[in-house]
């Protein structure tokens, strides 16, 4: 079995692309029952995020689990294959595996070095854990791969401007607004006076906390579920010096018509701010300054129309691509490939010698059961044995075994670590003439208890 990926990410595909692969939080379980219905895939892991939607999945061959994903995730998208194949990038095995730490440590993010990745990578494990279409591989690869991202933010400094996307986003509305006529006249230098945030996740709470620690006069947090807003502005309240208060969804014209800046970050599949709403905020509105949207969603949450408003300035995923504010420091990202190179060196070296140990382990049972059958044997050719003399044969029996086996087992191990060290293992069993499918079964009991013991 091995570990396959399907994404497409800011990388390869436009936004639009991205729009309409994105995998709502509410359905990664629905893509992964699908995924898992397949014969070829046993374990299933779906990553979406604002620029990337990856599928990790455990596969026992690269072909027919191509076919099955990319079946699963047109059906799901609309999409045909030969559209995704256009912007779809795909890894198998160590390659896979590769591609996971590097984007666990910040390394193919929009914005060099952010560490919300490692926040999206947990919540994608935990829902894959929650419905059981993670196993014991997806579990320590998961596992492996949050670990490489806290090492590399730990032992670099990749990460030292904080730099994410909704900071380099608010420093473009930033700048926006002081380049505005009306805005050098009344807005402090790199200072935003009121900001409307919509959506009260994850990347909602980080704007919140980055406006606040800027210093923004008046915040407003609004939601399709208001007590989620209103826990987000207690929170903030409590955290920073900074009166924010809720607003229901419905409300959010009236809450833009006064703001310098609306940072929309929800999940909703389709536009959730019209144009209508916009122009219904821009009529009313006192200030001359422009209303700077900036929409982090994906789907974008904000009809493009709208951004070709006058005195509306729009800055999406899109438009944050090849920002300066996006790049780290050439030697802090030499350094965090270099932790990434490491522990996927680490990473391997182990996989490989986890799965010669099926073989070591039918190895000694059948060794095992060759000493007991001797033993029958002996019993019936010297029924006069007492049962000290019986149980010092059968010790000196097992000791030479063991003997005769520790140098080959200990020696295929460390061999296992090495490229092509599958066929060690190969070579053990045709020489022990080991039962087919006697590692197999050792390897999917082992499987079973790990799911088991990780499920519990």
């Amino acid at each position: 079995m091995s570990v396959f990926l399907f994404g497409v990410s800011h990388r390869s595909a436009p936004v639009p692309v991205l729009e309409r692969l994105a995998v709502d939080e509410h359905d990664r379980a629905k893509v992964a029952d699908k995924l898992l219905a397949t014969p070829q895939i046993s374990e299933v892991m779906v990553v979406s995020t604002c620029n990337r939607v990856e599928i990790y999945a455990v596969v026992d061959a690269f072909h027919p689990a191509l076919e099955a994903v990319g079946e699963v995730i047109g059906e799901y998208s609309g999409m045909d294959v030969n559209e995704m194949t256009r912007y779809a990038y795909v890894r198998y095995s160590e390659a896979a595996v590769e591609h996971l730490f590097t984007v666990a440590a910040g390394l193919d993010s929009l914005v060099v070095g952010e560490q919300q990745i490692l926040g999206q990578i947990r919540s994608a494990y935990a829902s894959a854990d929650a419905t059981q279409s993670a196993g014991r591989a997806l579990h320590e690869l998961a596992q492996q791969a949050l670990h490489v991202g806290k090492r590399v933010h730990s032992e670099t400094g990749i990460d030292r401007a904080g730099a994410s996307v909704v900071s380099v986003a608010l420093s473009k509305a930033e700048s926006a607004l002081a380049d505005s006529p009306a805005g050098a006249d009344t807005l402090p230098s790199g200072r935003i006076r009121s900001a409307v945030v919509l959506g009260a996740g994850a990347m909602g709470g980080l704007a919140a906390a980055h406006l606040a620690r800027a210093g923004v006069a008046e915040l407003t947090l609004v939601n399709r579920t208001f007590s989620n807003a209103e826990n987000l502005a207690r929170n903030v309240s409590a955290k920073h010096d900074v009166a924010a208060r809720a607003r229901h969804i419905d409300d959010l014209a009236d809450a833009m018509r006064e703001a310098d800046v609306l940072v929309t970050c929800t999940g909703a599949i389709g536009s959730v701010v019209g144009v209508g709403e916009v122009h219904s905020a821009l009529a009313s509105r006192t200030r001359t300054s422009p209303l700077v949207i900036c929409d982090l969603g994906l789907p974008r949450n904000v009809d493009a129309a709208a951004g070709r408003l006058p005195g509306v300035q729009l800055i999406d995923i899109e438009s944050l691509r090849g920002d300066a504010g996006t790049h780290a420091a050439s030697a802090e990202t030499t350094a965090a490939r270099g932790i990434v190179a490491d522990e996927l060196a680490a990473y391997l070296t182990a996989q490989r010698q986890a799965e010669v140990t099926p073989t070591v382990t039918a190895l000694r049972q059948r060794a095992a059961e060759v000493v007991e059958a001797e033993m029958m044997r002996l019993e019936g050719r010297l029924p006069d044995l007492d049962d000290t003399q019986r149980d010092e044969v059968a010790k000196t029996v097992r000791r030479v075994v063991d003997k005769l086996l520790h140098a080959p087992t200990v020696r295929v191990k460390q061999l296992a670590s090495t490229p092509n060290g599958e066929n060690y293992a190969e070579a053990l069993r045709e020489l022990f003439e080991l039962k087919p499918g006697a590692a197999e079964a050792v390897s999917a009991s082992d499987t079973a208890l790990g799911n088991s013991e990780t499920r519990g």
